[in-house]
């Protein structure tokens, strides 16, 4: 089997990857039918509306992360994960039956977007942390990016099969088909070869143990800086499910099928990176400090295009460029985290990459609301590059300080002779 696809031998991640891409490819669905919900028929082109949801669904993750870091490594990781995702599939189903039913109202939207957090927030770092049980060490830089690339297939799917769902039978159908598919990730799990995974030794019940990991990062100055870029790009960087609705709407007035195909395209740049990373053994800093410069300006490329055509097609390199960038981070943060730690600390990478979202959606929105969609693009590519300049130059004034720290350390041989005879 090509290097590319090794994980893949392992029939566990087999059975993981598969029922994750149907899974994604229902999420994606989702993403994209409660935009237009909230959008166009609960309000009127409403993106301070569009920014509560999406913040709503992120919040519990800033309050449960660092405890559900704790629980991932404490608790069966699999038994975990088969009881969030059947929540998060009910509230899928429950905001389906309300929609094909009439009776939805925006509140409704809101409460099963803050319910649908609180599963993922207590999803998420058992999920991350999973990946690096069913395959072994040197297979996980490979595993996380096959993990991308299934993502992003399924974003490459979603959006548009969800636009055309919405244009042909409307948005009920596509949350009543994402609750299905949650089924595919929960016999997936069920399925397993529990002999053949790799399970971490579980980290008894201990006072101070969220202290414990927040310790940990704080004397990881790599953690650091990944954590800072994570958190401000992602919070003002990427909000693409709120930035593409209004952009297709207010700027290019187009419908559903339109905003749905903006998704997809923007998949075939992330696709590629993702497949492009799983050709990597390891990943180095420069491809997160480099992911995040390149993102910037992609971003800003988009933002200035004249009409839907050359947006759709600037929004190839903005979906490498940021894929390249959270794989990289991702990577880094599972292999050089201690095991014992791993859930803490991928739980505050969470925290931080998502948890933002509630302060970026809503004032992103407003910023499209008040001044247009291309300024809300504008102000998170230039947070971006702020943020990667800044970060490129504390990197290489840390590697200036080590070389100068093995120079004062090095003493030619002869002089090593000379003193000792």
């Amino acid at each position: 089997m090509s290097s590319m696809f090794r994980a893949l031998r392992v029939f566990n991640y087999r059975l993981w990857v598969s029922g994750a891409l149907v899974s994604n490819i229902g999420t994606w669905m989702q993403r994209v039918a409660q935009d237009w919900l909230v959008l166009t028929i609960l309000t009127h082109n409403d993106g301070t509306a569009a920014g509560i949801t999406t913040g709503l669904q992120f919040l519990p993750i800033v309050f449960l992360g660092p405890w559900a870091g704790v629980l991932a490594d404490r608790v069966n990781k699999r038994k975990l994960l088969l009881a969030t995702q059947t929540a998060m599939g009910l509230c899928a189903l429950t905001l389906g039956l309300l929609v094909v039913t009439g009776t939805v109202e925006l509140w409704h939207v809101y409460a099963l977007a803050l319910l649908l957090g609180v599963a993922s927030a207590l999803d998420a770092p058992s999920r991350q942390a999973f990946v690096s049980e069913v395959v072994d060490t040197p297979d996980v830089p490979n595993a996380v990016a096959l993990n991308s690339a299934s993502f992003n297939l399924a974003r490459l799917a979603g959006p548009g099969i969800a636009g055309l769902v919405i244009a042909w039978v409307g948005t009920g159908p596509a949350f009543l088909l994402n609750a299905a598919s949650f089924l595919a990730v929960i016999i997936s799990l069920w399925r397993m070869r529990s002999h053949e995974l790799h399970p971490v030794a579980r980290v008894p019940r201990a006072k101070g143990q969220i202290r414990a990991g927040l310790v940990y990062i704080r004397q990881r100055p790599d953690l650091v800086m990944i954590m800072v870029l994570v958190f401000l790009i992602g919070t003002f960087g990427m909000n693409f499910q709120i930035t593409n609705a209004l952009m297709a709407t207010t700027v290019f007035h187009l419908g559903p099928g339109e905003f749905g195909l903006l998704g997809s395209i923007m998949a075939i740049g992330t696709l590629a990176a993702a497949l492009l990373a799983a050709r990597r053994k390891n990943v180095r800093m420069l491809y997160v400090v480099g992911g995040a410069l390149a993102f910037g300006v992609t971003v800003v490329i988009a933002a200035l295009m004249p009409s839907y055509f050359w947006y759709a097609v600037a929004l190839v390199p903005v979906g490498l460029a940021a894929l390249t960038f959270m794989n990289a981070c991702n990577t880094t943060v599972q292999l050089t985290t201690d095991p014992a730690m791993r859930g803490r600390v991928l739980a505050v990478y969470m925290v931080l990459l998502q948890g933002g979202t509630p302060i970026g959606a809503p004032l992103v929105g407003w910023i499209a609301t008040e001044f247009g969609a291309r300024w809300s693009l504008v102000i998170g590519a230039v947070v971006a590059l702020v943020a990667g300049t800044v970060a490129l130059i504390l990197m290489n004034r840390r590697n200036q300080v080590r070389l100068r720290d093995q120079l004062r350390g090095f003493r030619p041989a002869f002089l090593v002779r000379t003193a000792r005879a």
